[in-house]
């Protein structure tokens, strides 16, 4: 246990570089690795991690073309037109 004199220390990590941060999103999304064995392995905390995968995810919406807003639009007027088939069906 630690006296009032100690101070609690942040643990230090080292740089990662893009490619060691690829591999991980890659594993991890693959399914070959969860976060927490991710963490351990490459020694970066899990929220970092999070933080990769959240920012990879955006990078890949991006590079659909596509953003929330237009996947939105697009899918009401996939409704529209599937809601007058049926009505003319009927």
């Amino acid at each position: 246990m630690k006296t009032q004199n100690e101070h609690w220390r942040k643990k230090s990590y080292q740089k990662v570089t893009l490619e060691t941060k690829l591999l991980v999103v890659d594993q991890i999304l693959t399914g070959h690795i969860s976060n927490n064995q991710a963490s351990k392995k490459y020694d970066v905390p899990r929220t970092t991690i999070s933080y990769w995968l959240r920012k990879y995810s955006t990078l890949v919406q991006q590079n659909n073309g596509m953003s929330k807003n237009d996947e939105i639009k697009k899918l009401k007027e996939k409704i529209e037109e599937l809601e007058f088939q049926k009505d003319f069906q009927q």
